[in-house]
């Protein structure tokens, strides 16, 4: 009987000792606001900080993404300004690949756009290429995130 909770209790030991499993993943999962956006096209280069007459967030979740934009002081149709779109990403180390599956433009559905990320505290900065084959979409952009907490 001894022998038998002497077991049971090196068992419980040992199996208590084991280390946490530790994610290397980012914490990307949430909602985040834009806050700037830089374009890089042809050699010119355009800022735009957050702006009080849009507002635009990215909701992100273990497996899908989707981003929201919308004209704040637009009057009458509130589609004069809303661009969404989603679908599956997938994250490796800081190499974040969207495929936009839904886009209100159909010409940007079913491409793969990979970017890299860093999350500091409760901003992401995601930047990389905006390219589709055949049009003039063509560009670099780095975009900053705050993290909307609830």
């Amino acid at each position: 009987m001894l022998r038998q909770f002497l077991l049971i209790a090196i068992t419980v030991f040992i199996l208590s000792c084991r280390p946490e499993p530790t994610s290397t993943a980012l914490p990307l999962e949430g909602t985040w606001e834009l806050l700037s956006e830089t374009r890089i096209e042809r050699g010119d280069t355009t800022f735009t900080p957050a702006s009080k007459d849009q507002k635009m967030i990215k909701i992100i979740n273990r497996d899908h993404f989707a981003f929201l934009r919308h004209n704040l002081n637009a009057k009458g149709d509130s589609a004069a300004m809303f661009v969404a779109g989603g679908g599956p990403y997938t994250l490796v180390e800081n190499v974040y690949t969207e495929h936009l599956e839904f886009f209100v433009d159909r010409a940007w559905e079913n491409h793969d756009f990979k970017f890299t990320i860093d999350i500091k505290n409760d901003t992401l900065i995601q930047q990389g290429v905006e390219k589709l084959e055949g049009t003039n979409i063509d560009r670099y952009i780095i975009e900053r995130y705050a993290r909307v907490k609830n």
